[in-house]
């Protein structure tokens, strides 16, 4: 298959119907080929699969992706830092250590724009919500209602949660999903934590996958502008929603699957060379 033809959805309902079928096919062969544990690394994913409990795994999930901007090896660079500070688990630090403490062992904390004061304030964020409701799960459940067609307003309330006691208005660990911007970092983060296959843990088994957005950043945008699934200008969240339902028309159960699969693309010599020549 060849990524660059131009897969129009604006065709008549025939050719439509071809256009998305041949996406189907595309699609499913790069999730068949690349989607699998080895091919992880480096992504930030990887951290996540290092814990064994659920109430671990989705502390690390929420700090890894909110980490993941900029190059990989600074990526990795400064999630491995965090976590070593957390030991022996992201869950036992969170609860026994003083707000006082995680300010000041994350004081020296840099990760390209974010200070060490964002860090620390991202983690009380963390702590007081584990405090007031048990689990980042239990909180983002509180704001889903059996009638959204997608996670947008849950994230809404959970983001106001965790930035509840924020000093300031901004952390650049923490985009508001209010604020148009596509958010991809936190919708990263629930799809590792909902979707459950041999790439994503899931672990939150009370969110439907199908309700998931796509985590959509330049390269993602690309891609997905090659494929004929947004004609928009811009990689914001109404762009992302728009690539969703595209998505949804091919597999409407799930349709951030092949998320990872395809952001192999422009990361992986043999799947250029396989697909987009």
């Amino acid at each position: 298959m060849n990524i660059k033809k131009d897969i129009s959805y604006e065709a008549k309902e025939m050719n439509n119907q071809v256009s998305v079928n041949l996406s189907r096919i595309f699609c499913d062969e790069l999730y068949n080929k690349y989607n699998h544990r080895e091919f992880i690394s480096p992504d930030p994913l990887e951290f996540v699969w290092i814990y064994n409990d659920p109430l671990d795994r989705e502390i690390v999930g929420l700090l890894a992706s909110a980490l993941a901007y900029g190059r990989v090896a600074q990526i990795k660079k400064s999630i491995s830092g965090v976590l070593e500070k957390m030991a022996p688990t992201p869950r036992a630090f969170i609860e026994d250590v003083s707000p006082e403490y995680i300010t000041a062992v994350f004081k020296s904390f840099k990760h390209r724009f974010t200070t060490g004061n964002e860090l620390a304030d991202f983690i009380l964020g963390i702590k007081r919500v584990i405090h007031l409701y048990g689990s980042l799960q239990s909180c983002f459940m509180k704001f889903l209602s059996s009638g959204h067609e997608s996670t947008f307003p849950a994230l809404s309330g959970f983001a106001d949660e965790l930035r509840h006691h924020f000093t300031n208005g901004y952390n650049s660990l923490l985009p508001h999903p209010d604020k148009k911007s596509a958010c991809k970092r936190l919708h990263l983060f629930l799809r590792w934590m909902v979707r459950q296959d041999d790439v994503d843990p899931g672990g939150w088994d009370g969110v439907s996958p199908a309700l998931l957005i796509v985590p959509l950043d330049t390269h993602m945008y690309a891609i997905c502008s090659r494929m004929g699934m947004t004609c928009r200008s811009q990689a914001n969240m109404k762009t992302a929603l728009e690539i969703t339902e595209s998505f949804r028309s091919i597999i409407p159960n799930d349709p951030v699957k092949y998320d990872f699969a395809l952001t192999r693309l422009g990361i992986r010599p043999d799947a250029d060379g396989q697909f987009m020549s």
